[in-house]
């Protein structure tokens, strides 16, 4: 992402794209892990992107932690260790 874009980007949408570029930074770290990343190049270009983000959050006196207040994380259902010994059931 280049500068510019990112500088007239709102907060929020700061906030959001952070989050969203840090995942998919340790998406690409994963791929990497398992031989599964074709262009390595990506891992250097999400780095830069973050990094850009960061840089314009500082201009605007953003405190990058409450990035996890922004961006709720999603809650998924686990199952039970005894569920999951016999195969049935799932705890809420």
């Amino acid at each position: 992402m280049d500068i510019d874009k990112v500088r007239n980007l709102t907060d929020n949408e700061l906030y959001t794209e952070l989050a969203s570029q840090r995942r998919h930074l340790y998406d690409l770290r994963f791929q990497l892990a398992t031989r599964q990343l074709d262009d390595h190049s990506q891992l250097t270009q999400t780095r830069r992107s973050i990094a850009r983000i960061l840089t314009v959050m500082t201009e605007r006196d953003l405190d990058e932690r409450a990035v996890v207040k922004a961006v709720p994380v999603p809650q998924t259902r686990r199952r039970t260790r005894a569920a999951a010994a016999t195969g049935k059931g799932v705890k809420e």
